[in-house]
Protein backbone atom coordinates (compact mmCIF):
# COMPACT_ATOMS: atom_id res chain seq x y z
CA UNK A 1 0.00 0.00 0.00
CA UNK A 2 2.70 2.15 1.08
CA UNK A 3 4.68 1.44 -2.07
CA UNK A 4 1.60 2.34 -3.94
CA UNK A 5 0.96 5.72 -3.02
CA UNK A 6 5.27 6.42 -3.25
CA UNK A 7 4.74 5.55 -6.99
CA UNK A 8 1.45 7.62 -7.23
CA UNK A 9 3.39 10.62 -5.65
CA UNK A 10 6.25 9.98 -8.45
CA UNK A 11 4.11 10.04 -11.32
CA UNK A 12 2.59 13.06 -10.39
CA UNK A 13 5.66 15.03 -9.67
CA UNK A 14 6.69 13.72 -12.99
CA UNK A 15 3.99 14.66 -14.36
CA UNK A 16 4.35 18.45 -12.90
CA UNK A 17 7.94 18.84 -13.90
CA UNK A 18 6.91 18.02 -17.39
CA UNK A 19 4.16 20.42 -17.51
CA UNK A 20 5.97 22.99 -16.07
CA UNK A 21 9.34 22.40 -18.59
CA UNK A 22 6.84 22.32 -21.31
CA UNK A 23 5.17 25.83 -20.54
CA UNK A 24 8.93 27.52 -19.67
CA UNK A 25 10.57 25.77 -23.38
CA UNK A 26 9.68 28.61 -25.72
CA UNK A 27 10.98 31.21 -22.83
CA UNK A 28 14.24 29.19 -22.67
CA UNK A 29 14.48 28.86 -26.72
CA UNK A 30 14.49 33.11 -26.78
CA UNK A 31 17.81 34.15 -27.86
CA UNK A 32 19.49 35.90 -24.46
CA UNK A 33 20.74 39.17 -24.86
CA UNK A 34 23.30 39.97 -22.71
CA UNK A 35 26.48 42.39 -22.74
CA UNK A 36 29.66 41.82 -23.34
CA UNK A 37 31.75 42.31 -19.96
CA UNK A 38 34.85 43.96 -20.74
CA UNK A 39 37.53 43.42 -17.42
CA UNK A 40 40.69 45.17 -17.15
CA UNK A 41 42.33 43.75 -14.80
CA UNK A 42 45.28 46.51 -13.95
CA UNK A 43 41.86 48.58 -13.18
CA UNK A 44 40.68 46.26 -10.75
CA UNK A 45 43.99 46.34 -8.88
CA UNK A 46 44.42 49.69 -8.80
CA UNK A 47 40.79 49.64 -6.90
CA UNK A 48 41.83 46.86 -4.54
CA UNK A 49 45.07 48.56 -3.48
CA UNK A 50 43.46 51.64 -2.70
CA UNK A 51 41.07 50.30 -0.70
CA UNK A 52 41.76 51.58 3.47
CA UNK A 53 42.40 47.97 4.57
CA UNK A 54 44.69 47.06 2.40
CA UNK A 55 46.79 50.43 2.25
CA UNK A 56 48.93 49.24 5.29
CA UNK A 57 49.01 45.32 4.71
CA UNK A 58 52.00 43.52 4.72
CA UNK A 59 52.69 40.01 3.05
CA UNK A 60 55.69 39.50 5.26
CA UNK A 61 53.60 39.81 8.68
CA UNK A 62 50.55 37.81 6.95
CA UNK A 63 53.36 35.18 6.64
CA UNK A 64 55.05 35.71 10.27
CA UNK A 65 51.44 35.02 11.28
CA UNK A 66 50.75 32.01 9.54
CA UNK A 67 53.97 30.57 10.39
CA UNK A 68 53.56 31.34 14.35
CA UNK A 69 50.15 29.59 13.88
CA UNK A 70 51.61 26.94 12.54
CA UNK A 71 54.58 26.61 14.63
CA UNK A 72 52.18 26.74 17.86
CA UNK A 73 49.49 24.02 16.44
CA UNK A 74 53.21 21.61 15.52
CA UNK A 75 54.07 21.90 19.17
CA UNK A 76 50.45 21.57 20.66
CA UNK A 77 50.86 17.95 18.36
CA UNK A 78 54.08 16.95 19.92
CA UNK A 79 53.30 17.66 23.29
CA UNK A 80 50.23 15.36 23.05
CA UNK A 81 52.17 12.82 21.21
CA UNK A 82 54.88 13.00 23.92
CA UNK A 83 51.99 12.47 26.89
CA UNK A 84 50.58 9.31 24.87
CA UNK A 85 53.97 8.23 24.74
CA UNK A 86 54.97 8.56 28.19
CA UNK A 87 51.52 6.67 29.14
CA UNK A 88 52.07 4.14 26.99
CA UNK A 89 55.51 3.50 28.40
CA UNK A 90 53.95 3.69 32.24
CA UNK A 91 51.82 0.69 31.13
CA UNK A 92 53.73 -1.26 29.67
CA UNK A 93 56.13 -1.00 32.68
CA UNK A 94 53.39 -1.81 35.18
CA UNK A 95 52.56 -4.91 33.10
CA UNK A 96 56.29 -6.00 32.82
CA UNK A 97 56.24 -5.78 36.53
CA UNK A 98 52.75 -7.58 37.23
CA UNK A 99 54.27 -10.47 34.76
CA UNK A 100 57.34 -10.72 37.08
CA UNK A 101 55.29 -10.46 40.18
CA UNK A 102 53.45 -13.66 38.93
CA UNK A 103 56.70 -15.71 38.16
CA UNK A 104 57.19 -14.97 42.22
CA UNK A 105 54.06 -16.15 43.13
CA UNK A 106 53.93 -19.01 40.78
CA UNK A 107 56.05 -21.87 43.21
CA UNK A 108 53.62 -20.67 46.49
CA UNK A 109 50.46 -21.07 44.02
CA UNK A 110 51.36 -24.52 43.06
CA UNK A 111 52.29 -25.65 46.63
CA UNK A 112 49.39 -23.84 48.41
CA UNK A 113 47.21 -25.63 45.28
CA UNK A 114 48.57 -28.81 46.45
CA UNK A 115 48.25 -28.61 50.05
CA UNK A 116 44.53 -28.28 49.61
Amino acid sequence: MAELVAIIILIVGLLGMGIIIYRKVPLLLEPLEIAPIQFNWKEQLVKIKSLPLLKDFSFEILLQKILSKIRILTLKTDNKTSSWLQRLRERSKKKKLEEEGEGDNYWEKIKSSTKK
